[in-house]
């Protein structure tokens, strides 16, 4: 059985840029958009998956993020319009009443 503290101490050593931990970007600060996912390209090696299930999924994916986008819109949209109702209504019954 392996060591824990040694195992630890295995993977710590370990350079950032090794072919085996390869460094990745840090995540984008910009919402990912469909366009970025369909066009996205990986590299193709010799015994990796089936680039044609990959573009499929991938415009699956993109997609069903229009979708949310899409959705996301319209859910922002009518949240002004409800609250502009709200304060239009509320100016309206504070008119009604004297406050002392």
């Amino acid at each position: 059985m392996v060591n824990v503290r040694n195992l630890f101490r295995r993977l710590l050593r370990r350079p950032a840029a090794s072919p085996e931990w390869p460094v990745l970007p840090p995540p984008a600060p910009y919402p990912l958009r469909p366009a970025q996912i369909r066009e996205r390209c990986f590299n193709v090696r010799r015994r990796g998956l089936d680039p044609a299930e990959i573009r499929a999924f991938l415009h699956r994916v993109a997609d069903e993020l229009a979708t949310a986008q899409t959705a996301l819109v319209a859910v922002q949209e009518e949240n002004v319009r409800i609250k502009s109702a709200l304060r239009a209504w509320q100016s309206a019954q504070s008119g009604r009443y004297r406050y002392r």
